[in-house]
């Protein structure tokens, strides 16, 4: 490996030693990862370079694990740090246009007027989302109510009685925290002590049998062959799923006709198939059984439980296809009195410190976002690796086997890596020179290409990103 140790905190290639070596993987294979660092690339305290460069390395490096072990040439993965972080912001141009990504309504608000003052986050970029936050409030639902007028109707809340409303409402809102609030918080304290990534055999199946590799022509990408069911909407998931389709995998991404979607879908469906089944129906999940029952990988992004109701948790996936890996991503955790609360990236870092903390780093005394929504692409790499390193084991040792990914352990994950002090006077470089143009179903896109490189099968552009929907709910 190569790269540059910073003075007090580690390196990305330590930081990813760390993640093969906590998912049992063979240190032979480190040697061969490249990941050259030059100092932070967007203005952060914290180390949100290190957290993609070291997270998208150790994805792409088990793609390569993997190609050797189908009998592929050993090859080197190259990752920089600038490249990475840039492929890690969401940047993308449909016909030459930025997308406005944000919902008017989300964002940070004021609240507990002069007696209890605070913050509170709202995500409003789902119409209902947003329009039971408006009612919540007392406000009139639909987009022409302003924020002026949300501003206002807070000022009659505290932070945490707005946030536990919305909770139990269903809705996204997260009360702003410092970090030693958060650790002392029933679910940040279970989350302590847990790894970034969970990797286990699901409970009973380890007599089911190691499924042989598919079959791969010389020369092929790491994955080809390996089929990967997507049901993921919101850029942590969908990001796994484009990283494992970069690398050969035949993914599927699975929509519900009935959900909406982000603009980004745009940018993370790029190297998938998309199709529609409506898991409402008996139909639908008869679908959805018939490509279990064909897949390697199943990747969800629903709140924990959801999917296990309709007969799909990670029992219910082993009875349909023994030897499958089951990849689930949840915002606050498995465990704990939140392992059920819905939640996004910038909600996360707002709940549990990091907004806080940068605020402070920056001398604000308003929360501060982080520059990227980094728990989000380091939860997708993460997802990605996680998947992989289950697959290797799978083939090896048999069984079937799930993998575990939280926003917010990947937030406590960050934590320890440090903070970045020469990063507060940092610029944002030109994203444009590591942009890639190509025809999709939502209009000519622009977006950086993937950052990982292969010594012997280059990332190809992959298959458009087009609507779901636009391919059959089937294999090819």
């Amino acid at each position: 490996m190569s790269g540059m140790t910073m003075p007090g905190r580690p390196s990305s290639v330590e930081v990813l030693a760390a993640l093969w070596r906590g998912a049992s993987l063979p240190d032979g294979a480190l040697a061969h990862a490249r990941l050259p660092q030059t100092g932070p690339v967007l203005p952060s305290s914290f180390a949100v370079t290190t957290a993609v460069q070291a997270s998208l390395g150790a994805a792409a490096l088990a793609a390569a694990e993997i190609d050797a072990r189908r009998g592929g040439a050993r090859q080197q993965v190259h990752v920089p740090a600038d490249h990475a972080t840039l492929d890690s912001c969401g940047w993308f141009r449909l016909d030459g246009r930025a997308l406005e990504v944000w919902d008017k309504i989300s964002g940070l608000y004021a609240c507990g007027g002069a007696a209890q003052p605070g913050h509170v986050r709202i995500h409003a970029n789902f119409a209902h989302h947003r329009d039971g936050a408006l009612r919540l409030l007392g406000l009139p639902p639909g987009p022409d109510t302003s924020r002026a007028a949300v501003a206002e109707a807070l000022q009659g809340w505290t932070a945490g009685a707005f946030e536990q409303a919305a909770a139990d409402a269903g809705l996204v809102v997260a009360a702003a925290r410092r970090f030693e609030q958060w650790d002392a918080h029933p679910q940040g304290l279970a989350l302590a002590g847990q790894p970034p990534v969970r990797i286990e055999p699901i409970s009973g199946t380890q007599a089911d049998p190691p499924r042989p590799w598919p079959t791969a022509a010389a020369g092929a990408m790491p994955l080809r062959g390996l089929r990967v069911l997507d049901l993921t909407r919101i850029l942590a998931g969908p990001v796994a799923g484009r990283t494992l389709a970069a690398y050969g995998a035949d993914v599927l991404l699975v929509n519900g006709p009935h959900l909406p979607n982000i603009d980004n879908i745009a940018d993370t469906s790029r190297g998938k198939r998309s199709c529609l089944v409506d898991l409402r129906t008996a139909s639908g999940r008869d679908t959805l059984r018939a490509l279990v029952r064909d897949a390697d990988v199943f990747l969800q992004g629903y709140r924990p439980g959801g999917l296990a109701a309709l007969g799909f948790g990670p029992q219910d996936l082993a009875a349909l296809r023994p030897g499958i890996v089951s990849v689930s991503l949840a915002a606050y955790g498995f465990d704990g009195p939140w392992a059920g609360r819905r939640g996004f990236d910038s909600l996360v870092q707002t709940a549990t410190g990091f907004n806080m903390a940068e605020a402070q780093a920056f001398g604000s005394a308003t929360p501060k976002a982080l520059p990227m929504q980094v728990l989000d692409y380091s939860a997708g790499y993460l997802l990605a690796f996680g998947a992989q390193a289950a697959l290797a084991h799978q083939r090896q040792q048999g069984g079937s086997w799930q993998v575990q990914v939280s926003l917010a352990g990947v937030g406590h994950w960050l934590r320890t890596l440090g903070r970045v002090p020469e990063g507060l006077a940092v610029q944002a470089p030109d994203f444009e020179p590591l942009a890639e143009e190509a025809a999709s179903g939502f209009g000519q896109l622009t977006a950086i290409r993937h950052a990982a490189r292969f010594s012997r099968t280059p990332v190809p552009p992959g298959l458009p990103s087009l609507p779901p929907g636009a391919h059959p709910p089937a294999w090819w």
